[in-house]
């Protein structure tokens, strides 16, 4: 890749490890807050960490809660080590399923006090399923990872407390998306 750029003058735009995509990633934050001043927990589906650390940087104060599979979690595995942990992700969520967490994600999330939980890919198709029969969104798996994480009971302390859960994401093939509809 190195080489590629040296030869081509290319420029790398990183998906989650650029101070620049972390900062446009925060408007989504800046959006929770200005229609729903109110919110006191947003919960994030993760990758890398580029997109929680935006809406955890967007919204001082408020509770950020990254959601990862189990199979997938980059960012909770730098978070318990203290930087990033380099891994081959495995989940139905491909969407989610970076690598390696971010380093400037892992300063933000851990200078911010982002909490982390993990659900099973069975839990995600349980929150695909409800988007898509309940607000009849077809999302992508790793779109639904934050409302499976709820649906889950992973997230707690959320009774009474208005919560928004980011979802973002339609790229799901038809097969995949007929498979885990019909629970297979």
């Amino acid at each position: 890749m190195d080489a590629l750029r040296r030869e081509s003058g290319r420029t790398l735009v990183h998906p989650f490890d650029d101070p620049l995509v972390v900062a446009g990633q925060g408007t989504v934050g800046l959006e929770i807050g200005q229609d729903l001043p109110e919110v006191d927990v947003v919960v994030v589906p993760v990758g890398g960490g580029g997109l929680v650390s935006g809406i955890a940087t967007a919204l001082p104060g408020k509770r950020i809660v990254a959601v990862e599979p189990e199979g997938s979690a980059a960012l909770n595995m730098a978070l318990e080590a203290g930087q990033p942990v380099p891994f081959a992700p495995q989940s139905i969520a491909d969407a989610l399923n970076a690598p390696v967490a971010g380093g400037l994600p892992l300063e933000i999330c851990s200078r911010l006090g982002v909490e982390s939980v993990l659900v099973t890919d069975e839990e995600i198709e349980g929150g695909f399923r409800f988007l898509y029969e309940r607000t009849k969104l077809a999302v992508e798996p790793g779109a639904a990872a934050g409302a499976a994480a709820l649906l889950a009971g992973k997230v707690a302390e959320v009774e009474g407390k208005t919560v928004a859960v980011v979802v973002s994401g339609g790229n799901v093939a038809a097969q995949i998306a007929a498979a885990i509809l019909r629970g297979e």
